[in-house]
């Protein structure tokens, strides 16, 4: 399994939701976003579990709706880094 890369990350995020990576911040969320819609998320949730080897409980899938909610619930998946 791979460790949090914080740059990595939003690299991803900013690649499927077609923004720049300096959009990408504590703030962004589907709020913020017009581009981060549900099929955006569906692909973004099955990039992150193939890109980290993961997989994302039903309920955390639904409910990563937001760069900072990504990142806490990845953490712990990858062994607690928050």
């Amino acid at each position: 399994m791979k460790e949090l890369d914080e740059s990595q990350l939003k690299e991803i995020i900013a690649v499927l939701m077609k923004v720049g990576i300096d959009e990408i911040n504590e703030e962004t969320s589907m709020d913020t976003l017009e581009s981060w819609d549900s099929l955006a998320h569906m692909n973004l949730v099955l990039t992150l579990e193939s890109e980290y080897g993961v997989s994302f409980p039903d309920d955390d899938a639904v409910n990563m709706t937001s760069y900072e909610l990504i990142k806490i619930v990845l953490g712990e998946l990858l062994g607690g880094v928050d």
